[in-house]
This record gives C-alpha cells, structure tokens and sequence, in this order.
C-alpha cells in the first residue's frame, strides 16, 4: 500500500511527472542509437582473405605432398622419392539449404533458402560441409624410375590415393 500512495503523490506533483517522462524519452533514444551503431566484432573471430585461403590450400597441399612421398617411398624399389602436386582450387564451402515444393496442374515450383544461424547482425549461413581443395595433377620423381614395374606402380597407387586419372600423373627419373 505504502508504494501505491507514493505513485499517487508523484503523479500530482507536475514537475515530477516531467522528469519521469523526460527520463523515459531519453532512454528510448537512447536505445534507437544504440542499435543503430555498428557493433565491433570480437577478437577472437577469425576474419579469412583471400591470403588466408591461399596459405590453407597451400598446406593442405605441402602436407598430402608428405604423406604421398612417405608412401611412395615404400613401394619396393621406389627408392628416394619427391612428390610435387598441384592444386586447382581453394576450400569450397557448401551451405545448408531448405526449400519448399508446389505442384499445381502442369508445373512445378521449387524454392531454396539459406538455412541461417545466429540473430540480429551476427547472422550467417549455416556450413554443411568445407570441401578440400581439388587435386589436380602429381610429378613423381623416383631413383627406381629404370623399372617399369615400379612405374607402373607408382602411377597406380598416386591415381587411386589422389583420385585423379593416369594422364595427369608424371613419373622421372629422380636426380643424384
């Protein structure tokens, strides 16, 4: 009860009611600008260039250019090997989808839209899957390059571990 007395008495001072409002007012415009400033984005997102996505093909290319040496260099009588691999495009990312179908008499409407995550300013698309950068070709270079066997081997087991076909593989002779 003591409150409600209080609120009454307030209401029929005038000047506190215009202080009241006045103090209102200034936090509605208060909020309009705050939402209208562009907030600062945190320091611990990464922001990627197109830098950075030349480096991130660029070791994922020098480390599968590792793991192929190390394996090629077991085939029997390989010997000392280099690999250098070449490498068509960047990480691709593919973004969730959802979409709707209607049928009506003779045709039919399809739409898609991005599945987004997040709210207000920090929406994005939703990442389903980051592809790896294509592998586009292989040289080989081998110190058993003399045998055909081994050659034939060697072009076997790059084609299937890279999925690329035999014609953009290239095996010499490694120099000593």
């Amino acid at each position: 009860m003591e409150i409600t007395e209080k609120f009454r008495n307030m209401s029929k001072d005038k000047r506190m009611m215009t202080v009241v409002t006045v103090l209102g007012i200034a936090g509605l415009v208060l909020i309009m600008i705050s939402s209208l400033v562009p907030e600062k984005k945190k320091t611990d997102e990464l922001e990627y260039t197109a830098a950075d996505e030349i480096f991130i093909a660029e070791g994922y290319r020098s480390e599968t250019e590792k793991r192929l040496e190390d394996f090629l260099g077991s085939i029997d009588g390989a010997g000392d090997v280099k690999v250098y691999l070449t490498v068509g495009s960047d990480e691709r990312y593919v973004y969730a989808t959802e979409g709707r179908r209607s049928k009506s008499e003779n045709k039919t409407e399809e739409e898609r839209k991005y599945v987004m995550i997040g709210g207000g300013s920090d929406k994005s698309a939703l990442v389903e899957t980051v592809e790896t950068p294509a592998i586009t070709g292989a040289v080989i270079a081998c110190s058993g390059f003399d045998s055909p066997s081994v050659q034939e081997q060697i072009y076997r087991a790059v084609s299937a571990a890279l999925g690329i076909p035999t014609g953009k593989i290239y095996v010499t002779k490694l120099k000593q």
